[in-house]
């Protein structure tokens, strides 16, 4: 089975990250927008919003991110509630989109809505971060109908010359664009990785380097369908688009593996690899109790989190 879209659509940005690609997402395929974070700062677009009041600590940890939200749950709701389809968009390295992702997910899904969630994963430099995105993300595949995960790590990985912010900018334009092909496209009912590579004018190696960043996040055997955007593909021979896809197909050698191809339009050329996965990706190591099954689970209906309680004590001498 496949995701398909359905209207009315809202896209939610989660966090700072979350929320400049949810605005850019509003404007691409013509959809409402709902921005959620605990930091006003973010939350300064013309969207609807909510802020997730921590005041007046200055520095909160996403466990009391996370634990306030709590309180803003039937505000959450109530955004929600004339949509048939949420699109979340969640920084998981970030406090905000980490915290939020499980909580917001899961109120969709007990809406009965259509859940389509987009994960940003941390570098691996980020150690302090990495395991709880990764319980995050745990989460929010949980509540999701589909995933797709971008790792900007594994593109930094495959461009060691990159920045930080480079990286950022090459995934979140190949996050935009595999958005804006959504409504006349369908995603596979499982966890997705998006891989890319930097604007190379040899479309060929943009492709060896976008499988390049796949192999860094799952094995080819885990692979059961490839959708292969190129972008500036109009300007491509048509011979080379079918060694592309002849090539793709070669590799992920087993029989059920679909490839498909779809080409757009564009001054740079681009090879945008969308994959669906069955089985483990290296992110679910980032929890080293990920392998519990749920059911064995003492604590799974209500994420961790913190709450701050202000208790007035007397002095005793």
């Amino acid at each position: 089975m496949e995701f398909q879209m359905q209207g009315p659509i809202l896209v939610v940005g989660l966090g700072g990250a979350g929320s400049r690609l949810a605005t850019g997402i509003k404007t691409e395929i013509g959809c409402d927008s709902l921005l959620i974070s605990h930091d006003p700062k973010d939350l300064n677009q013309e969207s609807s919003k909510i802020l997730i009041n921590t005041s007046p600590i200055l520095n909160p940890s996403a466990y009391l991110i996370r634990g306030i939200s709590f309180g803003a749950r039937s505000t959450i709701a109530e955004k929600l509630a004339s949509y048939s389809t949420i699109i979340i968009i969640a920084n998981l390295a970030g406090k905000s989109g980490a915290a939020l992702a499980p909580v917001v997910s899961q109120i969709s899904k007990e809406m009965g809505k259509n859940v389509l969630s987009f994960g940003i994963m941390p570098f691996k430099f980020e150690k302090d971060r990495i395991f709880f995105s990764g319980v995050s993300l745990k989460r929010l595949k949980a509540n999701s109908d589909c995933t797709v995960i971008i790792d900007n790590d594994a593109l930094l990985d495959s461009n060691p010359d990159l920045t930080p912010d480079s990286c950022n900018t090459i995934t979140n334009a190949a996050l935009m664009h595999v958005i804006s092909t959504l409504k006349n496209s369908s995603l596979p009912l499982r966890t997705n990785i998006l891989s890319t590579s930097k604007d190379i004018p040899d479309v060929e190696t943009s492709l060896r380097d976008s499988i390049k960043m796949l192999y860094e996040d799952a094995s080819p055997n885990s692979i059961k369908s490839a959708l292969l955007y190129v972008v500036g593909g109009n300007k491509v021979p048509i011979g080379v688009l079918n060694s592309m896809v002849s090539t793709i197909s070669g590799i992920f050698s087993n029989d059920s593996t679909r490839v498909s191809l779809s080409v757009a339009n564009g001054e740079k050329s681009k090879v945008v690899l969308l994959t669906s996965i069955e089985g483990e990706t290296r992110f679910d190591r980032y929890d080293p109790l990920g392998i519990v099954p749920k059911e064995n689970m003492l604590d799974w209906d209500e994420p961790d989190s913190s709450v701050k309680i202000d208790l007035k004590l007397e002095q005793i001498e």
